[in-house]
């Protein structure tokens, strides 16, 4: 089945110094750009984090120090990425969770603001977690009846996780719509209100807390019970995305407080 397209949908993939969204950095980065038309666009890049990459990480991706010393910086290449993204929604394999989130990351690190929220997203995980509930090389056998040859190279896993989104659409083609809006709501495992899924919205769209003793509370009460916990998220390791809708929603708090006392 034809993936329908209004505009062109970039399938990417990140290997890391390691899954902190808020602190770890790209080491490789490929990206499968789709557009509407059909065609498609890839390309790879090393990345020299500015730090060593712990062996745990090499251990996974089998990237080292010495392999990505006279790489550019992702600074560096920020400027073209943002330019060959700028009209594309987004898929990936966990993408909502890690990849995104921290290549938003990134970009902020370099002065750049990918705006995520007028995307649509589409992680192909959650289709099939959602299907089947299985590992990429799992979802590989499954649905392409191939093996996964060289997993955890970048370039690998997105063009393998391409292949698996079209089965799945093919598969599926009763319970999925090929397009983007459908497949952008059908992914979702929560109604983030910041990517990284620490704020999400509750059955009445209210901003609640998504981890921690205020779990599940609205953020707006927490800061009329412990205002200090605004301080502690800013100073926290959180995300600047995090940080950002934070600020947001302290700004409201401060707003209603006024108009209160009008």
């Amino acid at each position: 089945m034809k993936l329908n397209l209004i505009r062109p949908i970039a399938f990417f993939d990140l290997e890391t110094t390691g899954v902190n969204v808020g602190s770890d950095r790209i080491v490789e980065i490929a990206i499968l750009k789709i557009n509407p038309d059909g065609t498609k666009v890839s390309r790879t890049h090393r990345v020299n984090p500015e730090r060593p990459i712990p062996p745990q990480s090499t251990a996974i991706h089998g990237i080292t120090d010495e392999d990505v010393k006279n790489e550019p910086t992702f600074a560096q290449l920020a400027d073209k990425l943002f330019i060959f993204l700028h009209d594309c929604d987004f898929g990936g394999y966990n993408s909502n969770k890690f990849d995104i989130p921290l290549l938003v990351e990134e970009f902020h690190r370099a002065g750049l603001n990918l705006n995520i929220r007028e995307r649509k997203l589409v992680d192909v995980q959650n289709i099939f977690h959602k299907m089947e509930q299985r590992t990429l090389a799992a979802a590989y056998q499954f649905y392409c009846h191939k093996e996964l040859i060289n997993a955890h190279s970048a370039l690998a896993d997105i063009e393998a996780t391409y292949e698996v989104f079209e089965a799945q659409l093919e598969k599926y083609h009763t319970a999925l719509k090929n397009d983007v809006d459908f497949l952008h709501d059908f992914t979702k495992r929560f109604d983030n209100v910041d990517l990284a899924g620490r704020i999400i919205y509750n059955q009445k769209k209210e901003a609640v807390l998504n981890f921690g003793k205020h779990k599940e509370k609205p953020v707006l009460k927490v800061f009329e019970t412990e205002p200090s916990y605004y301080s502690w998220m800013m100073n926290g390791d959180f995300t600047l995305d995090t940080k950002e809708v934070m600020t947001e929603l302290w700004n409201q708090f401060q707003a209603n407080k006024k108009q209160a006392k009008a």
